[in-house]
């Protein structure tokens, strides 16, 4: 009998122990849960290599189809250098058209995208998922971007006088990750043009704002 009460104050020792020890947090709100996970997708030290389709349609008088070569020094997984190649051509809308018909004869001093080269930083705001029902699960991330650069654009009205432009680019993008070397990018630039207009001998300000659609390829870092 003796060893049996022994043996039962023995055993509730070390609950009275764990007892003691136990911390009562209370109840945890939905806004009190952080979980911060690993980068899957890293882009410190890589190069960008990239393509893209673009289309500049909201100028009051032309549309302009636009192709995109650019190159991208990741420095971090938030900050990056861009140099961004462009070329198209800008096509008369409809509103120059009627303008320039034999309705109302009006001269328009317009003028048309051919080519641009812009120098920008890109600053990552954002990496997150998203999940596309239940099935899978992409990374993306969201950056912002500022820089310099020069614009080629030709007059409309003859003799079609062609003229470089200082450009101002800002813009907004997601990069879409389709696997480590490999993804999908997708920008709204606004390039901003202090322009001198050799026909009216003045000096004025226009904006190409284009969206793009684009392949990257990623080239060194730390995969």
């Amino acid at each position: 009998m003796l060893l049996l009460t022994a043996s039962l104050a023995l055993a509730a020792d070390p609950v009275k122990d764990v007892a003691k020890d136990t911390l009562d947090i209370g109840v945890l709100k939905n806004s009190e849960v952080k979980v911060v996970q690993k980068m899957l997708y890293r882009k410190e030290g890589t190069l960008e290599l990239g393509a893209a389709l673009a289309v500049m349609p909201f100028d009051g008088y032309t549309i302009a189809p636009k192709l995109a070569l650019s190159g991208t020094k990741h420095f971090s997984d938030t900050v990056a250098v861009e140099l961004q190649l462009g070329g198209g051509y800008g096509l008369e809308n409809a509103v120059y058209t009627e303008l320039a018909g034999p309705t109302y004869g009006v001269a328009v001093e317009a003028y048309r995208y051919l080519a641009g080269a812009e120098v920008d930083v890109q600053y990552t705001l954002a990496y997150a998922k998203m999940n596309l029902g239940g099935k899978r699960v992409l990374h993306h991330d969201v950056y912002l971007l500022g820089g310099a650069g020069v614009t080629l654009e030709q007059s409309l009205l003859p003799p079609g006088d062609v003229g470089l432009s200082p450009t101002i680019p800002v813009g907004i993008g997601t990069r879409l990750f389709l696997s480590k070397t490999a993804l999908m990018r997708l920008e709204l630039r606004d390039s901003m043009l202090i322009q001198y207009r050799s026909q009216s001998d003045t000096w004025g300000f226009k904006q190409n704002v284009g969206i793009g659609l684009g392949i990257s390829l990623l080239t060194g870092g730390t995969k």
